[in-house]
C-alpha cells in the first residue's frame, strides 16, 4: 500500500523538496504541505495521512504543540519530526509529546525514505548516532523526573527490563535478539509486552521511559 504523507513546514523550499523526494520514492505519496501547527492539525484531520513530517520551530504554532495536539486526537497519529540541529530541546519535547522519532534535515533522500517507512510500519526511528545522545542530553531537563528505583521497574521481568535497556540504547530487535541469543519474534513479544505494561505509545516512549527513570543512565 501507498505510504501517503503530509509535509509541514514554513519554508516552501523545504516543502517542495521534501515533496520531490518523496514522490520520487515508490510507495510513497505526499498529499498534502502545511505551513504551522494550525494548518497541520487541519490538514491531519482532513488528508488522514499515514505520516506527518513535522518541523518544529514554525510561526503561530510550533511543531511541538502540534504534535501534542494531534496524538491527543489520534492516539495512532504518526509525527516524524524534522529538525536542523541534532540537539534540539524542543525534538526531546516531542518525543514525550508522542512524536514517533526524528530526522535531521540533512538527511539523505534513502534516508528520509526510510524513516518514513519505519514510522509508517508502527516502529519508532531511534536511529542510535543521534537519537540516543538527544535523549541523555535532554532527559535531564523533565521537570519532574522519577525517582530511581534500585529494584528496577517493578512491572517489568527481568528480562523485559534488559529488553528495555537496549531500546534505549538505540538497538533494533533484530539486534536486541543477537545480544541475547533467542528469535527476534521472541523480542518483538518482549517489546509488546513492554509497550502493555507501562502503558506507553511506542519504542521512543520506552526510550524515554528508560532514561527518565534512570534506568539508563548517561555515561
Amino acid at each position: 500500500m501507498t505510504i501517503r504523507v503530509l509535509i509541514v513546514d514554513d519554508q516552501m523550499m523545504v516543502r517542495e523538496g521534501f515533496s520531490v523526494l518523496l514522490n520520487a520514492m515508490e510507495g510513497i505519496e505526499v498529499v498534502g504541505e502545511a505551513v504551522d501547527g494550525r494548518q497541520a492539525i487541519a490538514q491531519v484531520a482532513a488528508l488522514r495521512p499515514d505520516v506527518v513530517l513535522m518541523d518544529i520551530r514554525m510561526p503561530e504554532m510550533n511543531g511541538l504543540e502540534a504534535t501534542r495536539k494531534i496524538v491527543a486526537a489520534d492516539a495512532d497519529a504518526k509525527v516524524l519530526v524534522l529538525t536542523t540541529f541534532d540537539l534540539d530541546e524542543y525534538v526531546y519535547q516531542a518525543l514525550r509529546a508522542g512524536a514517533s522519532g526524528f530526522l535531521l534535515k540533512d538527511a539523505s533522500a534513502r534516508q528520509l525514505a526510510e524513516g518514513v517507512r519505519v514510522v509508517a510500519s508502527g516502529e519508532a526511528l531511534l536511529a542510535p548516532s543521534v537519537t540516543k545522545r538527544l535523549i541523555v542530553e535532554f532527559s535531564k531537563l523533565a521537570q519532574a523526573p522519577r525517582a530511581a528505583d534500585p529494584a528496577g521497574v517493578p512491572e517489568l521481568t527481568e528480562r523485559e527490563t534488559e529488553v528495555l535497556v537496549l531500546i534505549a540504547q538505540g538497538l533494533s530487535n533484530g539486534e536486541i535478539a543477537d545480544r541475547l541469543l533467542v528469535a527476534e519474534s521472541t523480542i518483538k513479544t518482549h517489546v509488546s509486552r513492554i509497550l502493555v505494561k507501562l502503558g506507553l505509545r511506542d519504542r521512543t516512549q520506552a526510550a524515554v521511559f528508560a532514561y527518565e527513570t534512570r534506568l539508563v543512565t548517561p555515561s
